[in-house]
């Protein structure tokens, strides 16, 4: 691994790799220190140019537990918005002596424009509506945890999968890890294409769920559809919310976040022992902390 730009890059072998070295940190994670400073001596740049809570501040922590410095870079106020080009930034933030870079940005292929003019490391941590494999990678850690394997675990992605980075690192990850993975959306926010790739597509959300063992529930992105697929929040709430009385025993929720509570979950699940969105909060530090340690130190 030279740079973390997309799941579709990365190899069966890789992604097993990634897993047993978030095992490791989860456990260092346990300990009273928290730390393990195998990046001592090394800097971390944050370049994000979404907004972002969860991610950000986990690359953060999963950084700084392992020991190296942290650049926050703000787009805001920078030179940006005087006619600096992306490209001139990164460069002048690398001279100042950064040893990996994490971007966040609204057009695809950023990271991959980055990676391909820079001698750093270069993590995608969204890119537009292309992928987001950290996150793919952590959800599907955190099924691996709970139950024990991935191979034949049944997955449902529902929810506006038309814009979802998520789903998309998903599509290219299932098949590598051994998940059965099925879709459902309402028709206006299933790309034509994704008929065509061999994952079932549902519209009804309890043919979906049906022995499926875990949801992965996505947050209808209302700041990306230019034109309101749906006629109302409320007609996608009746006929797409998830709902604690769906579930069958056993299966589980995950959501990338943040969440659209009463639009694609119902709130009941903010207290319901299926919910595993907060470890999926816990295992991303570990999960992000394997990452950096795997670009960095190999």
């Amino acid at each position: 691994m030279r740079h973390l730009l997309g799941i579709r890059e990365l190899s069966s072998d890789d992604i097993h790799q990634i897993y047993d070295l978030t095992d490791r940190f989860y456990e260092v994670l346990q300990q009273p220190t928290r730390k393990a400073p195998a990046l001592a001596g090394t800097t971390v740049a944050l370049l994000f140019f979404e907004s972002s809570t969860r991610t950000r501040l986990s690359f953060e922590l999963a950084a700084k537990r392992l020991g190296a410095d942290v650049l926050n870079f703000s787009a805001a106020g920078s030179s940006l918005a005087k006619g600096e080009t992306l490209l001139d930034t990164a460069l002048n933030i690398l001279a100042m002596g950064v040893d990996a870079l994490v971007i966040r940005h609204q057009s695809v292929g950023t990271a991959h424009y980055l990676a391909s003019r820079l001698p750093v490391p270069v993590i995608n941590a969204g890119d537009g509506t292309h992928e987001h494999p950290t996150q793919a990678l952590l959800d599907t850690y955190t099924l691996r945890r709970h139950f024990g394997r991935l191979e034949g675990i049944k997955l449902a992605i529902i929810g506006d999968i038309f814009h979802s980075r998520v789903a998309l690192s998903h599509l290219y990850l299932a098949p590598k890890v051994g998940l059965k993975l099925r879709l459902c959306a309402p028709p206006t926010l299933v790309p034509p294409l994704w008929y065509n790739l061999g994952f079932p597509v549902y519209h009804c959300i309890e043919k979906a769920i049906r022995d499926a063992d875990a949801l992965l529930v996505l947050r209808m992105q209302k700041e990306r559809q230019k034109q309101a697929p749906i006629a109302s929040w409320e007609e996608y709430a009746r006929f797409y919310q998830v709902r604690l009385e769906q579930l069958s025993p056993g299966q589980v929720i995950l959501h990338p976040g943040p969440v659209n509570w009463g639009v694609e979950l119902h709130p009941a699940f903010l207290e319901a022992s299926v919910s595993r969105i907060l470890d999926q909060v816990t295992y991303g530090v570990a999960v992000r902390m394997a990452v950096l340690y795997a670009l960095l130190r190999g």
